[in-house]
């Protein structure tokens, strides 16, 4: 196998760069560990471009819920350009107010998810499942689900690495202004480029869309909304109708007549902002009980249920945790006299717990055991409130980690947690379905 061989991870990660002239942050840091990256990328671009239950726009629109919630303007800056491509309703950045009540609806379990999703229940199932005419399907649900749990999970690993963040001169981090010009990287798995709709890859046919084009769309501070372009509101029904073919995908400098929203506050995308983050085992919910991955696990009960009703994202999901779990041992393990299978146990077991998640197998001494408090601080920052990391946490913490270990632990900080809230919302779909 030659080093130019498309079928190697590595390849992946070079045409990327070549597409672009630059590597997107997450991109770039995921690129140390390629074969990681060639399993993520698929899994995102399978999410957000392939045949799936949701709109296209409206994934995008998710995503951006799901990053709101930890004020992860980078993710969010991102995600608007790609919901303004797709054809998204410029009125809906100006926050869920402006969304369809279905969409809405989907807030409390957004929130729910992303900071104790141990509190998500048959019941949040239910109500989505129906209301009336804003009701979600269950395969709508699923796939919005897998996108929420994502982007809550990759909001972890952007500000874990300090992806895409400058500083103001009042010392808060702001991310880097992107370029619509720029391939956003999750389009990097198909091999294309923005050349071709996701929906033509997909295997539709609409009709040509124009792609946005130039520097006009973002400011520093500003991202400028057309109050008239992108056709009537109307036309996104509550049923999810599919996006019209004719939706321009381009605005031109004369259609940038509307106001101006700051990107610096996210509180439009957001309810109960207040909501955050309560160690489990000071929670005040008394009826709330130990998640026992004995009773309900990814393998023998999540995977099969994932994959039924939102094909093949069940395999894709599979093949990114085995990746992971598959990555080169850490050194600093072998330092310290244990097996790095040990050490990556001990901080997902670490992750789970966090949440809730006990393994009846596990030996829960062995995590102070193998984690330093410094790294364990680490971790629980990074994982339930990333918010409060800065760009130069990435650099400080635990000294003895390589660049590429520091990335690996927080790989596995990304998928502990989007396992961690699966569980929980396939268990609370699983339970409605009986």
């Amino acid at each position: 196998m030659t080093s130019s061989d498309p079928d190697r991870p590595q390849f992946l990660f070079v045409k990327a760069l070549a597409s672009r002239g630059r590597a997107e942050a997450v991109t770039q840091q995921m690129g140390y560990h390629p074969q990681y990256l060639d399993s993520f990328l698929k899994t995102q671009h399978y999410l957000l471009h392939m045949d799936g239950p949701l709109p296209f726009a409206c994934r995008h629109y998710i995503a951006i819920m799901a990053a709101a919630r930890h004020q992860c303007h980078y993710l969010v800056n991102l995600h608007v350009l790609q919901f303004l491509r797709m054809g998204g309703d410029p009125q809906w950045l100006r926050g869920l107010a402006f969304t369809p009540p279905k969409l809405r609806n989907l807030n409390e379990i957004n929130k729910i998810l992303a900071h104790r999703p141990w509190l998500v229940s048959k019941e949040h199932i239910e109500k989505l499942l129906k209301i009336s005419e804003q009701s979600w399907s269950l395969a709508e649900l699923v796939h919005a689900v897998v996108l929420l749990a994502h982007c809550h999970a990759l909001a972890s690993f952007v500000f874990g690495c300090g992806c895409g963040q400058d500083e103001r001169p009042d010392g808060r981090a702001v991310p880097a202004p992107t370029s619509p010009g720029n391939q956003c990287f999750c389009e990097a798995g198909s091999g294309n480029g923005c050349s071709q709709d996701p929906r033509e890859q997909a295997g539709h046919r609409p009709a040509p869309v124009r792609h946005l084009h130039g520097p006009v769309l973002w400011e520093p501070r500003a991202l400028l909304l057309s109050s008239g372009s992108g056709g009537s509101r109307g036309h996104y029904s509550l049923a999810w109708q599919q996006l019209r073919p004719n939706v321009p995908g381009s605005l031109s400098p004369s259609d940038l007549h509307g106001e101006a929203v700051s990107t610096s506050d996210l509180s439009c995308y957001l309810q109960d902002p207040d909501f955050a983050y309560q160690d489990f085992a000071r929670r005040d919910e008394d009826h709330t009980q130990i998640f026992r991955v004995q009773d309900y696990s990814w393998e023998d009960h999540g995977f099969s249920l994932v994959n039924r009703l939102y094909s093949d994202i069940g395999h894709l999901l599979d093949e990114k945790f085995r990746t992971v779990d598959g990555l080169r041992g850490s050194v600093v393990a072998k330092r310290q006299g244990c097996e790095p299978s040990a050490f990556k146990r001990g901080i997902w077991n670490y992750i789970h717990c966090m949440f809730g998640i006990r393994y009846d197998d596990y030996d829960y001494a062995e995590v102070n055991q193998l984690l330093e408090r410094a790294l364990k601080v680490y971790i629980k920052t990074v994982t339930c409130y990333p918010e409060k990391t800065n760009p130069e946490t990435f650099d400080r913490f635990w000294k003895q980690f390589k660049h590429s270990e520091k990335v690996h632990v927080n790989l596995l900080i990304l998928e502990a947690r989007m396992q961690a809230e699966l569980l929980y919302a396939l268990r609370a779909i699983t339970q409605y379905m009986i």
